[in-house]
Formats: structure tokens, C-alpha cells, sequence
């Protein structure tokens, strides 16, 4: 029995976003069942580094199939200058749940992108107008790129609008749909008056303002993912149906944090979490529906769920690189 290593490359080819959004679809409803285990999200600062390690481990049990894992991941910020590597990186070990050998050893950052998107695409695939066409981006990072693949997956999307301060940068993201899409640059306000918007930026200080926003736009809120971060004003957040992917997270790193520790956001302001959109106990949109904002923090069932669809297609394709990583050989 061998271990799979599986890298970037092999990641991005079997993450099938199809796949990938429907498996995070069933681990969100798997989470809200109480089907999974998923302890805190742990953080190592490392501020001597101007950055953290965190240790995201999970179960989840669909009824249909189980798995766990682990996803080690970082974000260094001086990465890029500095040493010409990403800000994230991230490794994911995918484990059988019964007998816990090690199934994989993958790369978590192409997977951590892709679980993402897909995160989004359910969450707009529950709280988008149905004949959404056009989708904005604030933020042209490489999160952005699966955002809106991911995105049209689940809406026909035909125009997309980013907004992004490096003109480098957003003509990169321009330049690499040009042929799929009607893409151009604009401002935050032209990318918020789409149907769906994304936001993939690492800001403190809010830059998305409640009217920048259409009536009826559904934000997927993204880059949030540490105490302090805040993209969206506390206006558009009141103004808003708020659904997030899960309480703790979003409390303490997400979206929501700031205004929620300061009081201006209580409980009583949150409608509810994706996996109760997923079971149906609560509904996604209604016709009376306005602004929508999902508040995605990333949870370890989604990396989890991500790499069983990565580890299932490498075996279909007898792919990867197989190693007797723990020393059993052929038993």
C-alpha cells in the first residue's frame, strides 16, 4: 500500500470545479447535520517572519463517503518580494478514516484556491438572482482567478468587471479570459453593481461602501481571513442578509469580526450559516431578497472535501507519485 504525492499540477487538474463545489455543497450540509469533526482553526504567529502557520484538521461523513485530513497552511505576506515564493503555501495530508493510512500527501495551495471558489460558487448558487449575468471582482489576485471560474460554473456569466489598484496586475486577469468572457477593468463601484461580486483583498480598512453595491447584489466576502480584516463597510453589512460558513470563524477572523467584537453586528444581524441554506431548514433567495454577502473564512471540511475528489480522479487516472512513505511496501 503506497502513499500518493500529488503536486500543484495534479491538483489543478483533478480539482474539476464541477466536482469540487458539489462535494463542498455536501460538506457544508454534512457540518450542518453535526456529521463532522473540525477543532478551532490553530494559529502559530510568527511575527519576527511578519507571518503565521495555521493547522486546519477535519472529518466529515456525507453518508455517501467519509474522509480526513490536514491542511498545514501559512500566509507570509513578504513572500513574494523577498524570497520570489507565494504569500500562501499550504500541504494538505489526506488520510483514510478507517485505518488512518496516509492516502496522499498533496499541494494545499491550488487546492486551498479551488475549495474556495467552490465555497463561493455554492454560496452564490443559493443566494444570487437566478439570471445573474454579470459578476464583479475587487481584487485581481490569484484568488480571483478561481472565483470566477468557479462562479460561472453555477451562473451564466458573460460580463465581468474587476477592480484593482496594480494595472499590471489586472491586465494579467484581463488578458487571461479575454476570449471567454466581456471582461474589463472599472472601478469598485462598477464591479458592485454587477449580480455577484467578489472581494479577494487583504485590506484592514473597508473599501466596498453600501453604495457601491446594486439592490440586488450577492457579495461573496473573501479576503477576510484574520483578526482585524475588513473589506466591506458596517453600512453595506447592515444593509445586508448575512450568511456565513461558520459562527467561530467568522466572529474571530472573518468578514464580520470587526464590527461584530465592536457591537455594531450581533447575532441577531446574522441570518444564517451556508449549511443551513444546504439541508433546507432555512431558504436562500426570495424574491424579497436584497443584498446578500456570504462571509467565507474557509473551513477544513472544504480542503478535506476537495482533496477526496483530487484523490479519487489521480487513482481513476493512475496518476501521482506513488511512495511507501510509512513503510508497510505492498501489505
Amino acid at each position: 500500500m503506497h502513499t500518493l504525492l500529488l503536486d500543484d499540477e495534479d491538483v489543478d487538474e483533478y480539482a474539476v470545479l464541477a466536482d469540487v463545489i458539489d462535494a463542498v455543497e455536501e460538506a457544508f450540509g454534512a457540518f450542518e447535520r453535526g456529521d463532522t469533526q473540525m477543532p478551532v482553526k490553530s494559529y502559530i504567529e510568527l511575527p519576527q517572519y511578519n507571518g503565521d502557520f495555521r493547522s486546519m484538521p477535519a472529518y466529515l461523513d456525507t453518508g455517501e463517503w467519509d474522509a480526513a485530513g490536514l491542511k498545514w497552511v501559512n500566509v507570509h505576506p513578504d513572500n513574494p518580494a523577498e524570497y520570489d515564493l507565494p504569500t500562501v503555501l499550504g500541504t494538505m495530508i489526506y488520510s483514510d478514516p478507517e485505518t488512518a493510512f496516509p492516502l496522499a500527501i498533496m499541494d494545499g495551495t491550488t487546492l486551498t484556491m479551488k475549495r474556495t471558489g467552490a465555497a463561493a460558487a455554492v454560496a452564490t448558487d443559493y443566494l444570487a438572482v437566478e439570471d445573474a449575468t454579470s459578476m464583479g471582482l475587487v481584487g485581481a489576485g490569484v484568488q480571483s482567478y478561481t472565483q470566477l471560474e468557479a462562479i460561472s460554473e453555477v451562473r451564466p456569466i458573460e460580463e465581468v468587471v474587476v477592480a484593482d489598484q496594480d494595472d499590471e496586475r489586472l491586465e494579467a486577469f484581463v488578458d487571461a479570459y479575454d476570449d471567454e468572457f466581456d471582461v474589463r477593468g472599472g472601478s469598485i463601484s462598477e464591479a458592485g453593481h454587477c449580480d455577484v461580486l467578489s472581494t479577494v483583498t487583504p485590506v484592514r480598512e473597508p473599501i466596498v461602501g453600501r453604495d457601491d453595491v446594486a439592490d440586488h447584489t450577492h457579495v461573496n466576502a473573501i479576503g477576510a481571513d484574520a483578526k482585524g480584516k475588513h473589506e466591506l463597510t458596517d453600512a453595506l453589512l447592515e444593509a445586508a442578509t448575512i450568511v456565513i460558513d461558520d459562527h467561530d470563524q467568522c466572529t474571530h477572523s472573518g468578514e464580520i469580526n470587526v464590527p461584530y467584537h465592536e457591537g455594531r453586528l450581533t447575532d441577531e444581524d446574522i441570518y444564517g450559516e451556508i449549511g443551513e441554506l444546504v439541508v433546507g431548514s432555512l431558504s436562500g433567495r426570495t424574491d424579497d431578497t436584497g443584498i446578500t454577502v456570504f462571509d467565507s473564512t474557509g473551513l477544513a471540511i472544504q480542503d478535506v472535501a476537495a482533496a477526496h475528489v483530487v484523490y479519487d480522479r489521480a487513482r481513476e487516472n493512475d496518476d501521482g507519485y506513488a511512495f511507501d512513505l510509512v513503510g508497510v511496501g505492498d501489505a
